[in-house]
């Protein structure tokens, strides 16, 4: 059963990273694939770098805190990517890619769309689009749609569950 409460929206800063791991964590599906730790998530390289030394130059993201505990409960962030390192909604070197996620306890409640509100106004700034990479059944994706998110055509992949997985990109311009 979904908790409702009352939070506010935050930027993340660098002590922010443990929880950014457990959020990598519900983005990833880890558990899904028989992964049942945290600790799988930091020790799997192709996922990790959407983390590892959060507070890079160009990191950018929000957390969603209850207000009756100060405990984050849902974060959105993105992350430049160079070819070399390419992550995998990865378009191009000037566009960051997406990550989001909340406790599953939290979801449904408008938090996410909140924070992925907050985190693509404040990317505006900054940058002239923004990329993601989803699975085609993951449940998030009618919420990039909503967003304005669009599908970029003949990108699609099997992802490393061997399902399918496609690459958004929205346009500030």
């Amino acid at each position: 059963m979904s908790k409702v409460l009352d939070y506010y929206i935050r930027p993340l800063t660098q002590e922010d990273e443990p929880f950014l791991w457990q959020m990598l964590y519900e983005a990833a599906h880890v558990a899904e694939e028989g992964e049942s730790t945290v600790e799988a998530v930091v020790n799997h390289p192709l996922i990790a770098k959407y983390v590892k030394d959060w507070g890079r130059a160009n990191d950018m993201g929000f957390a969603a805190i209850a207000c009756n505990s100060s405990q984050p409960i849902g974060a959105a962030w993105l992350r430049l990517f160079t070819g070399d390192d390419k992550g995998f909604g990865w378009v191009n070197d000037t566009i960051p890619e997406l990550a989001i996620a909340l406790l599953p306890e939290y979801t449904n409640q408008g938090i996410g769309t909140q924070l992925l509100d907050r985190l693509l106004s404040a990317a505006k700034a900054s940058y002239r689009s923004v990329s993601l990479s989803v699975r085609s059944s993951n449940l998030a994706l009618s919420l990039y749609e909503r967003s304005g998110f669009k599908v970029i055509e003949g990108n699609e992949t099997i992802n490393r569950t061997g399902g399918t997985s496609l690459i958004m990109q929205i346009d500030f311009d």
